[in-house]
């Protein structure tokens, strides 16, 4: 079924809010669209009109099966568009969120389809985040943020969390990437910075922060 853009918006947003605390409020929501509640709530009882969400008294609401296969159709379309625009037109990766936030409301399921096959069905974007197979499929890998990786670990960077564009500007200004091979050779109680050191370059000191949204791929 085709949805509007705003519908597929509000769809998108409760999955990633639901993942990660299992049951979503409608003030939470509109500071993830950064809209007024009150829209909110009209855009809920449209979504519960259509069979969408699942609401409980005094808690809040989550999507039901059809409300996340939805959600997840929008989900593989943006990152789709993003490890296109990334890898076919050498877009950077701190600039593509706000095209694909775009293109990710294109309806044909054909081209989509399409578009995986031409890019070689990709697992993830040019973030690390999985992309979804045509069934609405995740690849699951475990990872862990930089920040928990122990000394002298060698490590390859997997996915970042915070896709800011500020944060995507300062690891590129730091050649951090994904699959960029490192270990952390020191790290610093006073305020949990880290030394790191990468292949043939000079180590390099990163925040907290930083270290907290830099993801690595965890074997053990």
């Amino acid at each position: 079924m085709k949805y509007s853009a705003s519908k597929e918006n509000h769809l998108k947003a409760i999955f990633h809010l639901q993942n990660e605390h299992g049951i979503v409020t409608t003030s939470a929501l509109a500071a993830a669209l950064q809209t007024r509640p009150a829209s909110v709530t009209d855009m809920l009882k449209k979504l519960k009109e259509q069979k969408l969400l699942l609401y409980e008294r005094y808690k809040g609401f989550r999507l039901n099966n059809e409300g996340k296969k939805a959600a997840v159709q929008v989900i593989r379309k943006h990152r789709l568009w993003e490890y296109f625009l990334v890898k076919k037109l050498q877009f950077g990766w701190d600039e593509v969120h706000e095209i694909a936030e775009e293109l990710e409301h294109i309806s044909s399921r054909k081209l989509v389809d399409r578009l995986d096959a031409f890019l070689g069905h990709p697992d993830t974007d040019p973030h690390g985040d999985p992309i979804p197979d045509s069934q609405g499929r995740f690849l699951q890998r475990r990872q862990i943020s930089l920040s928990e990786l122990p000394v002298n670990k060698p490590a390859q960077v997997s996915a970042i969390a915070s896709q800011t564009t500020e944060m995507l500007e300062l690891l590129q200004h730091m050649q951090i990437r994904l699959g960029t091979r490192l270990l952390i050779s020191r790290k610093f109680p006073f305020d949990n910075s880290l030394e790191v050191k990468i292949r043939n370059r000079a180590p390099v000191t990163l925040s907290a922060q930083v270290a907290k949204n830099v993801l690595v791929n965890d074997d053990e």
